[in-house]
């Protein structure tokens, strides 16, 4: 890497793009950017990459954490959208948290469960996680599966609400489809026969059923212990299903949140800078093509229609076999984050591919990039960010960019100019030069859309805690709920997505959809239970899942330069049950190699209050603070996706991070117990490893200054 100036590096990175496309076509461009920018950049990044270059590989790094969402809102509903609030935590009598640790991964939210267990009327806590978390031990029941059979478990659960006749008959008659199909298929799914391949007793998966067919108020949350496990999709609507039969939708109390991971994954979603179009239009319904290109003052045919836009592990692949010839990644690390990291870094790597960075960060995936652009963060710029609720907040600069970055906006603006991207009328594409431009575009964009913005304005998003869209004349004030009175957005002339079968990924047809759900209702689709691609063997006998700590975010290039974060949870650590440690013959803080057959990583043992014949790596840690800079020296890989394997879930396209097959030997005594945190979901079992200590303290200090770590 060489420093240079900013019209330098800007003109390389337009001018090989107008080469690339020029000889190869827009097919040759490809974006991936992240969760963790503002609403303004991703609408203006879908408006270059699809109206304005033409390309269909568009997606961002909530295909890995946040995908499944999308898909299972869309499938039950008709479109993404949260139908819940999180004001419904305030009404709840049942809250069900489906493979959610919301202590570590949304601790605030978690502040005000916590606040409602300790006061009047608490409701009850239903966890379904193979890890005893901080809401295992908060909840009524806790149901810890074998990883890869949440199917199994929730199709269970749904037996045994109808056959006790938890239901709401009136309810599936007036605003539902599919339930003749779902019951029938759902015979053989007993409590024992779940309880048997599940690994649970069978008295808590009946006490479970119980508590959330009693409930008279029901909130399920969801996250990465269904999106990213084997049949992500089918196992995240078996939870709106539970909500569809029981009538749990549209009140107080009542609601679903398909969680997000990042804090503006929702923008990607809305925005079209993923998988999918600006506000949640069908890329298969011409007339919502043609509206778009109406928006855009362009040819419908100038956006990329032919199939679904590419998802994240396809573009890779296009990347590998060389039709992708230019990459732009924003605010995101697929050298860490991405699964079979050796794989990924040859991708990466290779001399064909012109690769650009945009970060804060020098970070791994910077490293391997021909350009590398210095952009601001969040508190450095301003624009608008929606919580995963349809909350809309306004982040306002608090102060300049350190040197010469740039906002991600002036950047993308920047790109846009020198492209030379122009509309029908020779005008140019985009039209906004601020951030506040842009949000009236936007609002524009979603007229009439699920997510209407037109009621929104920056004057009307400050000083307050945010609205929540749909924000219109209908609505002014925005809307707490929807699909109120089972008023859902599924008819098949409105619907974002007609769904796809989940078990091979193929689209349902626009004409088998109208024939299904001709009026729009919400669907109940069953799914039978498939084992896990990767199971255990005698070379392999464990099984991995990766996952997140409360002290670091992703792949820590900011948290770990925070001094009392990092001396929390300083190094990678391996959780084991205690079971398993005696029956290997391990201790406390004994250095362990974990391997798959896509490579090893070594850490010290944590005995946790992980299920059995499970072994758990957080995915945070790379090698940015290393000697080695991006990449393992030799075997002392630290990053959990040198492990994991290639597959993605059928309908959501979101790779499965917790199946992979997995063996650990013993490669170094104890020499004191794990440094992993003791306030999480990695407690240990036994008392006499000492507390974790974050914080400006001596011990925190100490700790810092022993893992080697940079400044």
């Amino acid at each position: 890497m060489v420093e240079t100036d900013w019209d330098t590096a800007m003109e390389a990175v337009a001018g090989r793009t107008r080469e690339l496309v020029a000889e190869r076509g827009p097919s040759s461009v490809g974006f991936y950017t992240t969760g963790q920018l503002f609403l303004e950049e991703y609408y203006t990044l879908g408006l270059i990459a699809h109206g304005g270059i033409g390309t269909n590989h568009v997606d961002g790094n909530t295909r890995l954490c946040t995908a499944t969402a999308a898909a299972a809102l869309k499938e039950s509903f008709g479109c993404d959208g949260q139908p819940g609030s999180y004001t419904d935590i305030d009404h709840a009598d049942t809250i069900c948290l489906y493979g959610h640790n919301m202590a570590e991964t949304q601790t605030v939210l978690w502040t005000r469960i916590l606040d409602r267990l300790a006061g009047p009327n608490p409701p009850q806590l239903v966890c379904v996680d193979p890890r005893l978390t901080p809401v295992a031990e908060a909840a009524r029941v806790h149901l810890a599966p074998r990883p890869g059979t949440n199917v199994m478990l929730m199709n269970a659960l749904l037996r045994e609400i109808l056959d006790h006749g938890w239901v709401d008959r009136d309810y599936l008659e007036a605003h539902t489809v599919g339930f003749a199909e779902l019951s029938k298929m759902l015979d053989g799914y007993t409590v024992e026969r779940a309880a048997e391949v599940c690994g649970v007793p069978p008295s808590d998966l009946r006490e479970a059923a119980r508590i959330i067919g009693a409930a008279e108020r029901l909130l399920s949350t969801v996250l990465q212990g269904f999106y990213q496990s084997h049949q992500a999709t089918a196992a995240a609507v078996q939870v709106n299903n539970v909500h569809i039969v029981r009538g749990m939708l549209g009140k107080a109390g009542c609601g679903i949140l398909q969680m997000n991971g990042q804090p503006t994954a929702q923008n990607t979603r809305e925005c079209g800078a993923d998988g999918d179009l600006p506000a949640f239009r069908n890329w298969s319904n011409d007339a919502h093509i043609a509206d778009l290109a109406r928006v855009w003052n362009i040819d419908p045919m100038d956006i990329p229609h032919y199939t679904s836009p590419t998802h994240a592990m396809q573009i890779m692949r296009y990347v590998e076999d060389g039709s992708i010839r230019f990459l732009y990644v924003t605010a995101t690390n697929p050298a860490v984050s991405m699964p079979e990291l050796r794989r990924m870094r040859e991708i990466l790597s290779q001399d064909r591919l012109f690769l650009v960075v945009q970060d804060i960060f020098l970070s791994e995936t910077a490293q391997l990039a021909d350009v590398v652009l210095p952009a601001a963060t969040w508190g450095e710029k301003t624009g608008t960010f929606t919580n995963v609720d349809r909350t809309v907040h306004l982040s306002e600069k608090a102060v300049e960019p350190p040197g010469e970055a740039r906002a991600d906006l002036e950047i993308l603006l920047d790109y846009a100019r020198r492209l030379d991207l122009r509309d029908k009328d020779g005008a140019p594409l985009v039209k906004w030069r601020t951030a506040e431009e842009a949000f009236d575009g936007w609002r524009e964009c979603t007229r009439g859309r699920p997510c209407d913005y037109t009621g929104l304005s920056y004057d009307k998003l400050r000083g307050g805690s945010g609205i929540q869209w749909p924000c219109n004349d209908e609505h002014p004030d925005g809307a707490e709920h929807i699909y109120v009175a089972g008023d859902f957005w599924s008819h098949p002339d409105h619907c974002e997505s007609y769904g796809r079968d989940m078990v091979t990924g193929a689209p349902v047809e626009p004409s088998e959809y109208r024939s299904l759900n001709p009026d729009g209702k919400a669907i109940l689709k069953a799914a039978e239970y498939l084992p896990p691609h990767e199971m255990p063997s005698e070379e392999f006998p464990f099984q991995l899942i990766t996952g997140r700590t409360l002290y670091h975010f992703h792949t820590r290039t900011k948290t770990g330069r925070a001094p009392q974060l990092q001396a929390a949870a300083p190094e990678v650590w391996v959780e084991a049950s205690a079971a398993d440690a005696e029956e290997q013959g391990w201790t406390e803080g004994d250095l362990l190699r974990v391997t798959t057959p896509r490579g090893e990583v070594s850490a010290r043992l944590r005995v946790s209050g992980i299920r059995q014949g499970v072994l758990f790596l957080p995915f945070h840690y790379g090698y940015w603070d290393t000697d080695a800079g991006h990449r393992p020296d030799g075997s002392d890989g630290r990053a959990a996706n040198e492990l994991t394997l290639t597959d993605w879930d059928p309908a959501s396209k979101q790779p499965i991070f917790k199946t992979a097959a997995a063996a650990a030997h013993r490669i170094g005594a104890a020499e004191g117990p794990s440094l992993a945190p003791t306030t999480t979901g990695s407690r240990p079992v036994t008392t006499e490893v000492p507390a974790t200590s974050g914080g400006p303290t001596a011990l925190a200090e100490e700790r810092f200054e022993n893992t080697g770590a940079a400044r």
